[in-house]
């Protein structure tokens, strides 16, 4: 665990919050304990805080710095690209660029210079980055991602596609199963309409099927599904991720389990999951005809850092 990156990013949120005026402030802090904190989501729309477009050049610097090291070298990359994206997207929908600014909502919770845990988070249309710092350790889930549309099929970015690892892993996944496997794995023929845990503040497991464990697949396959999780984990800064990986491992990868629903044909509707023992991942690629992916991943055990607060609240008492 870095101790060092925790430190990093309470400098950051202090940056953060020392360069907003009184209004501004106002608008991006809330109380560690409202209920506001666990209340996520992923569809457009407004939400509490404070949006990048109503800072400044330099407030949206200091926003997005904090959401770089939230998220990690990977993670970030691809959390800025979401940003970019829905750009992309209005302009497609539009014809015009820049319409009203990139509505993303910063929200700080606590106090980040306190000894009391504190959280941050980072939501809007596609992106839903929550941040929970209890002492130096931290809690990076529920962790969103979507790409709207999933590849761009005109205009200068014609080609670009932002979750194509996380597509195409799956993909070359199920492509690896021996047709035995792959009947245990496709549970369906007809993809969700989205991620089955939607927006839910704490994820259930039940909700999702279960399709093939990994104690059943091949050699090759075996490595294909430790991939996607990992890629998954890449969302968070390198030691965090590593740390979740140890979990999953202690934990027993026999236990994890890969399924997948509707076509494994390219254009048309699917979704896949895979659970464990201590995560759910999520990924569907069904609206705007297959090319529009959600995608989530929920730590069964510490979503909003509620083992770390647990823990915390022992050792006070």
């Amino acid at each position: 665990m870095s101790s060092h990156d925790v430190q990093l990013m309470r400098q950051a949120a202090l940056r953060f919050l020392g360069s907003l005026d009184t209004e501004r402030r106002a608008a991006a802090t809330a109380a560690f304990g409202s209920p506001e904190r666990t209340e996520w989501f992923y569809l457009p729309g407004p939400r509490p805080g404070l949006p990048l477009v109503e800072m400044t050049s330099r407030q949206q610097e200091l926003a997005l710095a904090l959401l770089d090291l939230g998220c990690g070298l990977a993670g970030s990359r691809v959390a800025r690209g979401v940003i970019e994206l829905e750009r992309v997207r209005r302009r497609l929908v539009t014809g015009v660029d820049e319409i009203d600014g990139d509505r993303y909502w910063f929200r700080v919770f606590g106090e980040p210079g306190g000894p009391q845990p504190w959280a941050w988070r980072v939501n809007g249309h596609h992106l839903a980055v929550h941040i929970t710092v209890v002492g130096d350790s931290i809690a990076v889930t529920p962790s969103f991602l979507g790409a709207e549309p999933a590849m761009v099929l005109s205009g200068p970015q014609r080609g670009l596609r932002l979750l194509a690892e996380e597509e195409d892993m799956g993909r070359a996944l199920l492509a690896d199963l021996a047709p035995h496997q792959r009947s245990t794995a496709i549970t369906s023929e007809v993809a969700p309409d989205d991620i089955l845990t939607r927006n839910d503040p704490v994820a259930d497991p039940d909700r999702i099927p279960c399709g093939l464990s990994y104690a059943d697949m091949s050699t090759t396959s075996k490595d294909l599904l430790e991939r996607l999780v990992r890629r998954y984990f890449d969302r968070a800064p390198g030691w965090y991720g590593e740390t979740c990986w140890r979990h999953a491992l202690d934990a027993g990868l026999d236990k994890v389990t890969f399924a997948w629903m509707g076509s494994d044909q390219r254009g048309q509707g699917h979704y896949y999951c895979v659970a464990g023992p201590t995560f759910l991942l999520e990924y569907d690629n069904t609206q705007d005809e297959a090319n529009h992916i959600h995608s989530v991943w929920r730590d069964l055990r510490d979503d909003w850092g509620v083992d770390l607060l647990a823990r915390h609240y022992a050792d006070q008492h």
